[in-house]
């Protein structure tokens, strides 16, 4: 689904020669610098400039991107009680009051997820049993749009968590797993469940127990759809599902399982299915003997009759449950892994330190890991408090997600909420990384150099010109136009400024306003890397 943002592109002018020129700039060197008007001089940074440099770059790590006024929320309750909150922060932490409520005013909000995907299924059915073809089509395109809808609220949604929680870091971490567990909106009906499959799957298990996230994604319609298990059955086995459950979500390629374990893990996972029948309707017709084994919570489902009964062996090891007790096994078996211990921790330390962490690093992790029985938060605070990751501060480079979110943060966190988040969704369209939209199982690249070719630099120039300029905010109020925020004069800059290199420096001087040394800032690397 495309998220054009036509409105920024119609109310920002193209980026001229010259300032292509100084933003190539950016790139070189500088020596002589001349003096800068008002607008643009940096506030005079106070002597303890490195330890807010440190806590500005702690912000740009651990959130969404820093806001305009940078660490100095941070200051009274010092970095490690902040951090702490951070790793404490509950799922359902308050937002601003505007902002919860254009979520409460939600489709998905209003009507739980079950009554709406069988609401939703039966439009299209009566949809396509209409007499015409004329009929027909103009019904199917009333149920696509609203089915779209479904899947825009949903990115809304995470856009104003990201945007305006102060549960930063569980919000962070969502969208982590929620690319570990990638699911894909555009395949079969998944546009109706992907925001539910957010909700209730990933976020209440995004600072907590590994398994219990395991746990809570395998259940889950939207991955037994998006991975084929809904036609995982007794005597015609489909091994989607169970390859992705390895190689993707817990041991990894190399983690020491073989295709005989796939298979294993295939013939265990039959039966786990979904149910797209009214709540309250009987059971499938089985033998009395499974009766007692059946299990239907909301459209999850285990039927029995599906189910292969034969003995098992995983991972070298018979499986002793019986039935749906035997999915719980396996999963308390490969999550509790060295290997899974080993990719898992690495991919969080790759997300959140850079594309190649030291084995003393990685070792440190996987024992926390194996040590707290898969604690996320508890793995995080051993990396926050690894020199390793302090060294990395401003030196990651940012992928599209967070490049427009800290962006849209910088510019907008500190101001009324956003009306409309299209823009932002638009922007991370172009550049790519649309959320939800990664049709393979294995989640966007996390590496830099995925994101770093020519192509996506100049996209972000044209996303920096937008967001620098105020375009975001205005973009659908042409009456109620503010003027671009003048980032040269906030605590973020005052902040970061001993940290901005010459060649910078040199680039910035030559912005002729401050939507322009807006842009070249946001074009900045100390703005690319966080």
């Amino acid at each position: 689904m495309r998220h054009d943002p036509p409105a920024l592109l119609s109310t920002t002018p193209p980026i001229n020669r010259r300032q292509w020129l100084a933003l190539a700039a950016l790139g070189a060197s500088a020596s002589a610098l001349p003096a800068l008007p008002t607008w643009a001089a940096v506030p005079a940074a106070p002597a303890d400039a490195a330890d807010d440099a440190v806590r500005a770059r702690l912000l740009d790590r651990i959130t969404w991107g820093s806001t305009a006024q940078g660490a100095q929320a941070m200051a009274p309750q010092g970095m490690q009680a902040w951090l702490a909150s951070q790793l404490r922060a509950p799922a359902d932490a308050p937002l601003p009051s505007h902002a919860q409520a254009q979520i409460d005013a939600m489709a998905i909000t209003r009507t739980p997820f079950e009554t709406l995907a069988l609401q939703m299924q039966e439009r299209q059915r009566e949809a396509r049993a209409l007499p015409t073809e004329d009929e027909r089509k103009t019904a199917l395109e009333a149920w696509q749009k609203d089915m779209r809808n479904l899947q825009r609220e949903a990115s809304q949604r995470f856009v104003l968590r990201a945007l305006y929680s102060p549960a930063q870091l569980r919000e962070k971490m969502t969208w982590f797993w929620m690319n570990h567990f990638n699911i894909f909106a555009g395949k079969a009906n998944l546009r109706a469940a992907v925001g539910d499959y957010e909700e209730r799957a990933v976020r209440p298990h995004a600072l907590g127990r590994f398994r219990d996230l395991l746990g809570a994604t395998t259940r889950h319609p939207a991955m037994l759809y998006y991975l084929d298990n809904v036609q995982n059955a007794a005597g015609r086995i489909n091994e989607n599902y169970a390859r992705e459950l390895m190689e993707l979500h817990t041991l990894g390629v190399g983690g020491g399982y073989s295709q005989q374990d796939v298979q294993e893990l295939a013939r265990v996972l039959t039966g786990v299915g979904v149910s797209m029948r009214p709540l309250d309707d009987e059971p499938p017709r089985m033998k009395p003997a499974l009766r007692a084994h059946y299990v239907r919570q909301g459209l999850f489902e285990f039927n029995p009759a599906r189910h292969d009964w034969d003995a098992k062996t995983l991972l070298g090891q018979p499986l002793r449950g019986q039935g749906l007790a035997e999915l719980d096994e396996a999963l308390d078996r490969l999550a509790r892994h060295s290997a899974t211990a080993r990719f898992i921790t690495r991919k969080m330390a790759v997300y959140l330190v850079g594309d190649a962490p030291s084995p003393a690093l990685l070792d440190t992790l996987a024992r926390t890991f194996e040590r707290t029985d898969g604690d996320i938060a508890a793995v995080l605070a051993a990396l926050f408090q690894a020199g390793e990751f302090q060294a990395s501060l401003g030196q990651r480079f940012r992928d599209p997600v967070q490049y427009v979110l800290a962006g849209a943060r910088l510019v907008h966190g500190d101001q009324p909420v956003l009306a409309n988040t299209e823009p932002l969704l638009g922007w991370l369209q172009r550049l790519a990384e649309p959320l939800y939209g990664r049709a393979t199982p294995d989640g966007y690249p996390l590496d830099s150099a995925t994101w770093s070719g020519s192509g996506q630099m100049s996209t972000r120039f044209e996303a920096a010109r937008a967001l620098g300029a105020g375009a975001v905010a205005n973009a659908g109020a042409p009456s109620q136009r503010t003027p671009p925020p003048a980032l040269s004069q906030t605590p973020y800059l005052r902040q970061i400024d001993a940290t901005l290199a010459p060649a910078t420096r040199a680039a910035l001087v030559q912005a002729n306003s401050p939507r322009e040394w807006n842009l070249l800032f946001l074009s900045s690397p100390e703005f690319m890397h966080g």
